[in-house]
């Protein structure tokens, strides 16, 4: 179920404005106590908070969960270092979330293509 292969092998993020935590550690390959730990080091990963203090991730949160997942297990970051590089330079992450989005779209697009086909 979850393991810490490459972000190219995770799940396509499905067109929804709000996801659950357990619907985030699935799409991002990560456990739902280590989201909750990542929310208290890096101060970008603020998810909505509502009824019973119940997490609500949007897509851009999801995102950057793949990138602090990327860092962390793929480049081999310290929590420190991938803090760091997330507080950098904007431009770094902008492109990196860019690709990431026109990967997620393109996804979406062939999966939308093959139902059409049917």
């Amino acid at each position: 179920m979850l393991d810490q292969g490459s972000n190219s092998e995770l799940p396509a993020i499905p067109a929804k404005r709000y996801f659950a935590i357990g619907e985030v550690s699935e799409l991002c390959g990560v456990k739902p106590h280590v989201l909750r730990y990542w929310e208290q080091e890096f101060p970008n990963l603020k998810p909505v908070k509502r009824r019973g203090n119940r997490r609500y991730y949007q897509r851009h949160d999801v995102l950057m969960i793949r990138q602090i997942r990327s860092l962390l297990y793929d480049q081999g970051f310290t929590i420190t270092g991938a803090r760091q590089r997330l507080d950098g330079p904007q431009a770094r992450m902008e492109v990196s979330m860019s690709g990431q989005i026109v990967r997620q779209v393109r996804m979406e697009l062939e999966e939308v293509l093959q139902i059409l086909r049917r």
